[in-house]
């Protein structure tokens, strides 16, 4: 594991307790010797997430679409930086360059990446690890969700376990290097039974 792509919230309205985790994160992951690649954003938790990973010796790259390219949103400090033509090859570009994907507290976007990432493992597209930093229980629900659709046969148990969620960045990393995928992953595809 070389490179952690990170999904997470912009928004300049959240508790400063989000914005510490950035940091933390950002620490863990230059601590480690792992370089971050996230969507080029200054503000929110994308901004404290890059800022404490090049304060703390680290490379940060980010990948942003044209649309977003003003200086209110991107970052000017970046290790490497690229400008794309669309969200589609934003997030095909950051997943293309990272290992493992990490998603901390976000809105709308963060869910649908992370949601997008997890539904590539689950048909066979990758097989990288795949992690939440779970600060302030914020995706308790989301969790319970998962946990929902999966008692009710719409998720199956070896899908919900491409999801690792811990508290601490340290923990949530050492869990995605230890990842293993599940076996018997494609069996919802030939609707076979595991023995």
């Amino acid at each position: 594991m070389n490179t952690v792509c990170v999904y997470c919230g912009s928004s300049d309205k959240i508790e400063e307790g989000f914005l510490l985790a950035a940091d933390e994160m950002g620490r863990a992951l230059s601590d480690r010797g792992l370089n971050l690649v996230y969507g080029a954003g200054n503000t929110g938790m994308m901004g404290r997430l890059a800022d404490a990973v090049i304060e703390n010796g680290g490379q940060a790259i980010g990948i942003i679409p044209k649309i977003f390219e003003t200086p209110e949103l991107m970052h000017d400090g970046l290790s490497e930086l690229h400008v794309v033509e669309d969200m589609h090859a934003r997030k095909a570009l950051m997943a293309k360059l990272a290992d493992a994907f990490i998603a901390l507290p976000g809105g709308f976007g963060t869910f649908e990446e992370l949601f997008e990432i997890l539904t590539w493992s689950q048909i066979g597209l990758h097989s990288k690890p795949i992690g939440v930093l779970n600060v302030d229980e914020y995706f308790a629900p989301m969790l319970a969700l998962i946990e929902h659709a999966r008692s009710e046969g719409f998720i199956y148990s070896e899908h919900r376990e491409l999801l690792i969620s811990e508290p601490e960045p340290t923990e949530l990393l050492d869990k995605l290097m230890e990842y293993q995928q599940p076996k018997d992953l494609d069996r919802w595809v030939h609707r076979r039974e595991v023995s």
